[in-house]
């Protein structure tokens, strides 16, 4: 196993006036059996980034190290990594054994060893009864396995993932996130793991890595992300549904009464968050604690519910149990929201505002 870091780490396409940047001064440390997700929509440079930690990309600037070795230079198989791709690219002539032995054979293992690795990562896997069958034969969620497997049976100090769910059903995602988090339960190996989906960022970080534009918006755990978002970026990117962000909180006045900050009340620059399942509809009239919500669509998802509707003039979604009563399409109700609950963000900069009491 080993740390990973990134220091000033750049990458452009191009030069001169024509190039294009890709990724700017990124600084990051990965400790030695951690397992991090970065997350981000697609284009914001997370996928570069993995890549050149593989050797697949040249790094424009800054240093990549693996325990304290800079890998800028090294050819892939020199960095002691292991990859798993989104398409699992396995040779379709080969058997699960011949793919998953593939890259032992060629780097001169003994066949005793080379049985001993793959039968103890087949096992892990539980794919022992595949061994013997080709790609062609086996299910997305069972070849996902064997890409897997073939990553497994290297030892690496650092594993890699780009994507690797994007191609499977919903149920066989939701099946392989648990594979994937029982096998660094076991094995502890330094693991990247590159998404756009941010379910999958939710679930398998221990922590995780939100990116937008080549940059880093906030690093920390899945809930301190969830809980205390550091930019609008984040509270929009993070969440499903995401955050309600109202950007003419100071328009709403008596809406917001005691619970809005000063700041807001006399129309400072300033977007309000409220997480949909931090909204609770009441039956009473609004006040200065209550906020007005005008009901118009209701979606129904089994165990809850989404109420969207309007407060003030602005979109807003309430997340609710399905075994609350429900308001009708059309009705005016109102919301209580916690002071506790809420989120002020600065709309030039986009940037999270602590400590913004009343």
């Amino acid at each position: 196993m080993g740390s990973l870091s990134f220091d000033r780490v750049s990458k452009q396409y191009g030069q001169g006036v024509r190039a294009v940047p890709v990724i700017a001064g990124l600084d990051a440390q990965i400790a030695d059996g951690e397992f991090v997700v970065i997350v981000g929509p697609s284009g914001c440079g997370k996928s570069t980034l993995l890549r050149m930690v593989a050797g697949l990309e040249d790094i424009s600037s800054g240093e990549i190290q693996i325990d304290g070795r800079v890998i800028n230079r090294l050819e892939p198989a020199q960095r002691d990594i292991a990859m798993v791709f989104q398409n699992y690219a396995l040779y379709p002539h080969m058997t699960v054994f011949q793919n998953m032995s593939y890259g032992l054979r060629i780097a001169g293992f003994a066949s005793d060893e080379i049985e001993r690795r793959v039968g103890h990562a087949a096992q892990i896997l539980e794919i022992s009864e595949l061994l013997a069958r080709r790609p062609r034969e086996l299910s997305g969620g069972q070849r996902q396995r064997v890409a897997m497997g073939r990553a497994i049976v290297r030892k690496p100090k650092v594993f890699l993932f780009d994507e690797p769910l994007s191609n499977l059903d919903a149920r066989l995602r939701a099946q392989t996130r648990l594979e994937i988090r029982r096998l660094h339960a076991q094995l502890r190996t330094t693991t990247l793991f590159v998404t756009h989906d941010q379910v999958e960022a939710m679930t398998l970080a221990e922590r995780m890595i939100v990116m937008n534009a080549g940059a880093i918006e906030q690093s920390g755990t899945p809930e301190s992300v969830y809980e205390r978002p550091a930019s609008l970026f984040v509270a929009s990117f993070i969440g499903s549904p995401p955050m309600n962000l109202l950007r003419n909180a100071a328009g709403l006045g008596a809406a917001l009464g005691a619970a809005a900050p000063r700041t807001v009340v006399q129309g400072a620059n300033v977007v309000l968050g409220v997480r949909p399942e931090d909204a609770v509809i009441v039956d009473s009239p609004p006040s200065e604690s209550l906020w007005p919500f005008a009901v118009e669509v209701i979606e129904m998802l089994g165990a809850e519910r989404l109420i969207h509707g309007l407060v003030g003039a602005e979109s807003f979604i309430v997340r609710q149990e399905a075994s609350r009563p429900a308001p009708s399409a059309g009705q005016r109700v109102s919301l209580r929201i916690s002071p506790s609950k809420l989120h002020y963000f600065d709309a030039r900069t986009g940037r999270r505002i602590d400590n913004a009491a009343p």
